[in-house]
């Protein structure tokens, strides 16, 4: 027995032009109490939304004076009629930098606020942030990383406030002991720590992407196995780049010219012998995908090499 939600902020802001904010609209779901999806098709739709009926009013209402925005997550929960009615606008997710830089200047100083503490007890350095945005969270805000931060500061302040310890330096090491092992690792930290891997950045008509090229060796008679959708300037690159991993020798006097040290060369020196028995597989990922290009020479001598 009372007006609905938008003829009640229009009467609270006392004005028929404000501009509403409908937050979070990908949250809205459909049950028993009713559909606000359908609701919501008249109110923002600017073709209808002047004679807008509120169902205890039964006046019309003009509405196309009101601007509306709507926040989102996602779009994909949201119906497909109400997304026709909207202009999307689609913000990118904070950079890395760009979350430090808001931790340091306001998330920081309002959690050792929180916690009872000041700047002279609690120092976070750089590198122990940085580990709590790589590896403790994996989201498009900074929501989370608050989470982590206050956390942090709830383990110092028991320590400081039982008197074991006056003043904190929050390092990795730190952000570890209070928070757990990381829940997150690069893809790219796992793949290159693994010997044959190397990564190249692949141009792509969108932008472009890491790619990763593998190698490994098996038993055999010395071939070589390219597989992964390669054109030809690849493969010629990938021939190319065995043929330098099996001449380079320590007294070749031009790479002495280039400095190139004398126990890496003695260490990239192949036994060709051996070589003979041997088959030699690169595998570029993503096989669906053609690849060709006359730049990835240098990322296959290195996954040959490693």
């Amino acid at each position: 027995s009372m007006p609905g939600r938008v003829i009640q902020e229009l009467r609270k802001c006392e004005y028929n032009n404000p501009l509403f904010m409908l937050d979070e609209i990908d949250k809205i779901g459909s049950d028993f109490r009713g559909d606000p999806a359908s609701a919501l098709l008249e109110v923002l739709d600017p073709e209808q939304n002047n004679t807008f009926t509120d169902h205890y009013l039964d006046q019309p209402f003009d509405l196309s004076k009101v601007v509306f925005i709507a926040t989102a997550n996602y779009m994909e929960p949201v119906p497909p009629a109400l997304r026709d009615r909207m202009e999307v606008l689609e913000l990118p997710g904070y950079t890395t930098d760009d979350k430090k830089f808001i931790a340091e200047k306001y998330l920081i100083p309002r959690q050792l606020k929180e916690n009872g503490l000041n700047e002279k007890q609690v120092k976070i350095k750089p590198e122990a942030l940085l580990t709590m945005i790589e590896s403790y969270t994996r989201e498009a805000g900074v929501r989370e990383l608050d989470r982590k931060i206050a956390s942090v500061c709830r383990g110092i302040a028991v320590d400081v406030a039982s008197g074991k310890q006056r003043s904190v330096q929050v390092t990795p090491k730190t952000v570890a002991a209070l928070l757990g092992p990381p829940l997150y690792e690069s893809e790219l930290a796992l793949r290159t720590s693994t010997p044959g891997v190397a990564t190249g950045l692949a141009y792509t008509p969108v932008g472009g992407e890491i790619l990763f090229i593998e190698s490994t060796i098996t038993m055999g008679s010395g071939k070589l196995i390219l597989t992964g959708h390669l054109g030809d300037v690849m493969k010629e690159s990938a021939q190319t780049a065995l043929s330098v991993l099996k001449s380079l020798r320590v007294t070749d006097k031009r790479l002495k010219r280039v400095k190139v040290p004398a126990d890496l060369l003695a260490e990239l020196e192949l036994d060709e012998e051996l070589l003979s028995k041997r088959d030699i597989h690169i595998h570029v990922p993503a096989g669906a995908i053609p690849k060709d290009g006359p730049s990835a020479g240098l990322a296959l001598f290195t996954s040959l090499a490693s």
